[in-house]
């Protein structure tokens, strides 16, 4: 991936742009920031194109409303995931409930 593709993710605009504050991106718990950096190293290693990651987010806010920002950007990282062969649906269905419960954070 490009340098100027991860500018995409700094430029993003709308209800697809992560949070800020002050023009830093704001993240409320450990697992957000995790989950952000995950996506775009992902990204730049080329497991996927930004702009098939960005189309699908603005897809789940708008139909889930971006209240919880980090949820749908972890919503849409694994299916993307997923979908790319990447992890299988019971990998994420074990990860995700081992946070659930506490087990891995």
């Amino acid at each position: 991936m490009s340098r100027g593709a991860d500018h995409d993710v700094v430029a993003m605009r709308g209800a697809a742009a992560p949070p800020r504050r002050n023009g830093e991106l704001v993240f409320e718990a450990p697992w957000q920031g995790r989950a952000f950096g995950l996506g775009v190293a992902l990204c730049e290693r080329g497991c996927y194109p930004w702009i098939d990651f960005q189309a699908r987010l603005i897809d789940a806010i708008a139909a889930n409303g971006s209240g919880e920002y980090y949820e749908r950007w972890l919503e849409v990282l694994g299916r993307l995931l997923v979908e790319k062969g990447l992890v299988s649906e019971a990998e994420l269905e074990l990860r995700t409930r081992d946070f659930v419960s506490g087990a891995r954070d």
